[in-house]
């Protein structure tokens, strides 16, 4: 008996879903959690595809644990919880082409490349739909740049450890790409506000005014 569960990495509990599936085999399924995170650990704050094979003979079981899906990792790599819901106007995170290159080498499988060169690219796309910027430049860039050669020394030497002088160079750049949308957006919502107060005060503008009453006086009447 196979189950398939989607977990919380390094912090699954108990739930009703596992309870049903797992209880009528007699299996502990404090010993399968505490199994599963264990294995899962590595992936926390994510979400991960496992699957429990199940021998009801001999009440044992096996786990095997699936890569987390390419935008998890790679949120992971950026150090963000989400990506950018405006993409081509807000960018997220800045990663380097080794981050991008360890993601490309976990999801090899599931990918369906045909070399990791093919991998990387696949990955890099998936940075576009995140908002994620890859050596401070765009995606697009990038994959143009993987094309001509450009990091054909990382790719083939299939580096994934990002030097500390590149690390604090990205990170110094998105901080100002960060800081100068802050100040987009900013102004943008000011100019909102205005917008709509000039809106509400023309509109009141147009509204007439009640005419006063026209009092008419009576004659006195004759004796």
């Amino acid at each position: 008996m196979n189950i398939n569960l989607l977990v919380e990495g390094g912090a699954m509990k108990p739930g009703p879903t596992l309870s049903q599936k797992l209880g009528p085999t007699g299996i502990p399924i404090n010993k399968v959690i505490d199994e599963i995170n264990k294995e899962t650990s590595s992936f926390k704050g994510m979400k991960v595809p496992v699957e429990i094979k199940v021998d009801l003979g001999t009440k044992t079981f096996e786990i095997q644990i699936f890569s987390p899906p390419a935008s998890g990792l790679l949120k992971k790599e950026a150090g963000i919880e989400s990506g950018s819901g405006l993409q081509k106007k807000l960018k997220s995170g800045n990663i380097s082409i080794e981050q991008v290159i360890s993601v490309a080498k976990s999801k090899m499988a599931n990918l369906l490349c045909k070399d990791l060169k093919t991998a990387v690219k696949t990955i890099v796309g998936s940075c576009a739909s995140l908002g994620i910027l890859v050596e401070s430049m765009e995606p697009k860039e990038i994959e143009k740049l993987i094309d001509e050669g450009k990091f054909d020394k990382e790719i083939n030497g299939q580096k994934t450890e990002t030097p500390e002088e590149k690390k604090k160079s990205l990170k110094e750049f998105y901080s100002k790409v960060k800081e100068d949308q802050d100040k987009k957006l900013k102004a943008e919502a000011a100019q909102k506000e205005e917008a709509a107060a000039a809106s509400a005060t023309a509109t009141t503008e147009k509204v007439p005014s009640k005419a006063p009453a026209k009092v008419t006086a009576k004659a006195p009447a004759k004796k």
